[in-house]
């Protein structure tokens, strides 16, 4: 919503531009209004074109967006109040609102009312204006002010639902992904073990058959004994490998961890493909990543390995830096390569016609999981980065539930 403030307010600057620098006095200032011109449509480009990179400075500084007032004030008042720029007056206390709350919008408001009431009683145009005419625009920022308060407080209630919906939703996935790998272990029991135990059964019938007849010889009946023995052993060893299995998929304290395994993935991928490759453990000092369901870690793994393995066939990069931790109480994953990166305009569509099923691959199996995922650029000027965000809730959910007897 604020990208689109500030879209708005360079449509209105692009179009009051040239009446402030046709009414502004020669010399001094006409370079002040064509200062203030150059600063405000800059900024508010920079802005509406890369928000997710600039946005947090504005959000961190109110001091930026006093400043743009004040230039934004230099063209009000060479422009004149009846210009457009009345409106790019009207959207600072929006703006401040939406992005600062109630007390950045009262500040903001009050701030711009006094200007527009500094430029009434300067402007010589406005000097038959009423009393009505001169409050009316002071009292549009006021409104604005308070709706964009309120846009504020209804975009995070929206924030706080949407966030609750997607941790159930990973608190499902993960859920999911364990009884998949639970099936997948059942299958396993119908198709080894207990084939096994069949045959070890028949054998014995035979045995017993063949011990109640004179006829048998004892290197035959030896030689069935030792069947028997090698299925039971067979079956036995079976079943230790898949009670293994299940035991770390129940119980907690058998967990993958993840990072570690991270880590060595990469170190492999380096070594195996000579690309300069990197492992950073990120996120909170404080906060220890849990133990990883090797259902989930399997997907994880498979995830940053596949972007490795796409960045050096398809990219040419010449490192690869993976990261790794926990910040927000969500496990975050990012593999960024400085390589050609992804063609203009590329699309989950547009790879799926192409037959390009490596990033399909990876958007299926986070899904699977309950993570979000995001390829792209990120905030670097070139390559790719895959950032993946899996909440923590949904894996303290699932091992707590594995936990209760």
């Amino acid at each position: 919503m604020s990208r689109q403030v500030f879209g708005f307010r360079l449509a209105m600057i692009a179009l009051s531009a040239p009446a402030a620098l046709l009414n502004a006095a020669p010399g001094l200032g006409a370079r002040l209004v064509g200062a203030a011109v150059v600063v405000t449509f800059m900024g508010s480009y920079v802005l509406f074109r890369d928000w997710e990179r600039f946005g947090p400075l504005l959000l961190r500084h109110p001091t930026l967006l006093a400043v743009d007032t004040l230039f934004a004030s230099l063209l009000l008042i060479s422009a004149g109040p009846d210009t457009t720029l009345a409106y790019v007056s009207v959207c600072t206390p929006l703006l401040a609102g939406i992005v600062y709350g109630w007390r950045g919008a009262a500040v903001f408001a009050s701030l711009q009312a006094l200007i527009l009431l500094l430029v009434y009683a300067i402007a010589q145009d406005a000097a038959n204006a009423t009393v009505a005419e001169k409050l009316l625009l002071p009292g549009f920022c006021v409104i604005t002010g308070a709706v964009g308060s309120t846009l504020r407080g209804l975009m995070l209630r929206f924030g706080t639902a949407t966030q609750a919906l997607t941790t159930v939703q990973a608190r499902l996935a993960v859920t999911e992904a364990v009884g998949a790998e639970r099936a997948r272990l059942a299958r396993e029991m119908h198709d080894s073990v207990a084939k096994t135990l069949h045959g070890v059964a028949l054998a014995a019938d035979a045995l017993a058959a063949s011990a109640g007849r004179a006829d048998t010889a004892p290197a035959q009946l030896k030689e069935r004994a030792e069947l028997v023995a090698r299925s039971a052993r067979q079956a036995a060893a079976e079943s230790r490998e898949l009670l293994a299995d299940l035991r770390r998929e129940s119980d907690p304290a058998h967990g993958t961890d993840v990072l570690a395994e991270l880590a060595s993935s990469v170190k492999d991928f380096s070594t195996r493909t000579g690309v300069r490759a990197t492992y950073h453990p990120t996120g909170d000092d404080s906060t220890a990543a849990p133990r990883v369901p090797p259902a989930v870690a399997r997907q994880l793994l498979t995830i940053t390995e596949e972007a490795m393995e796409n960045a050096h066939r398809h990219a040419n990069p010449t490192r690869v830096d993976v990261r790794a931790g926990v910040r927000d109480d969500v496990l975050l994953l990012t593999v960024y390569d400085d390589g050609t990166g992804l063609p203009p305009g590329t699309t989950l569509e547009h790879l799926r016609r192409t037959g390009h099923f490596g990033l399909l691959g990876m958007v299926e199996r986070a899904a699977s999981v309950g993570a979000r995922i995001d390829i792209g650029r990120g905030t670097h000027p070139r390559g790719t980065e895959i950032r993946l965000e899996l909440p923590l809730a949904a894996l303290s959910a699932l091992t707590t539930t594995k936990a209760t007897p």
